[in-house]
């Protein structure tokens, strides 16, 4: 590895469009991520990887996928991904398919297994994991018992006391839950979704959500409300014997 730790960068909801000017609520999402990613690879570089959570693209087109592609892989590093709610996950994993992307599943690296999960819905906002993820789950948690693991996901699995985000969360997040509350080794869940960073401890395991790489929702807020903080991402390092640091960036938008 090129670090002492294992060494990720976390991205996540870049709502990227077919065409290379689209906009989101006034923002520029091609040129909000490429500055993101200009921010990222300015400090210490190469990462170890690039984990993006999710609602890669806005339109579901095949053109932002390839957009994604082109954007990330130029970096030289893996890129491991996931679908979010505005995403096609068939057209997701077909334009991402092959080195150096993978799209879901786990991954090994050095004494942690991170494993890809995917929350989506066809057709809605909110999050469930289906019958056959949890179980997938469950079976790759006892087969990396000897592993500090790392779950990620799209849909945030604790409520973050914004109303009208927490009814667009993980429907079965209790499943969830019982399911890794069985798992002594897991160290963190990651999740984008909510536009905003937030670090809950819960019975030792840290729940963070990653700020998004064009435009964030109001913490705390009861209906939509969109806040003034600009695009941002999030550095996780990941230590051999289990400890995970972590911080978040933010820039100064594109103008």
């Amino acid at each position: 590895m090129a670090h002492p730790a294992l060494r990720i960068l976390h991205i996540t909801d870049t709502h990227l469009f077919a065409e290379a000017d689209g906009r989101l609520r006034g923002v520029d999402t091609c040129s909000s991520l490429q500055a993101v990613l200009e921010a990222a690879t300015s400090g210490p570089w190469p990462a170890d990887a690039i984990l993006a959570s999710g609602d890669l693209s806005q339109d579901e087109s095949a053109g932002a996928y390839q957009r994604f592609r082109g954007m990330l892989a130029p970096l030289g590093v893996p890129v491991w991904c996931l679908p979010g709610n505005h995403d096609a996950p068939a057209r997701l994993a077909d334009a991402l398919a092959g080195p150096p992307f993978q799209v879901g599943g786990a991954v090994v690296a050095g004494s942690w297994a991170i494993l890809l999960l995917d929350s989506c819905i066809p057709g809605e906002h909110g999050g469930r994991l289906s019958r056959a993820q949890l179980a997938w789950l469950a079976d790759a948690l006892e087969e990396h018992r000897q592993r500090h693991v790392l779950i990620a996901l799209h849909h945030h699995v604790l409520p973050l006391q914004s109303r009208w985000l927490d009814e667009l969360g993980l429907a079965n997040a209790a499943e969830l839950l019982a399911t890794i509350d069985r798992a002594p080794q897991l160290r963190a869940v990651v999740a984008g979704h909510v536009h905003q960073a937030s670090d809950i401890d819960r019975a030792g395991v840290h729940f963070l959500t990653t700020p998004s790489t064009c435009f964030q929702f109001l913490p705390e807020a009861a209906t939509f409300a969109v806040d003034r903080r600009p695009p941002g991402y999030r550095w996780l390092e990941l230590h051999a014997d289990g400890r995970l640091d972590t911080t978040v960036a933010w820039i100064e938008p594109p103008q």
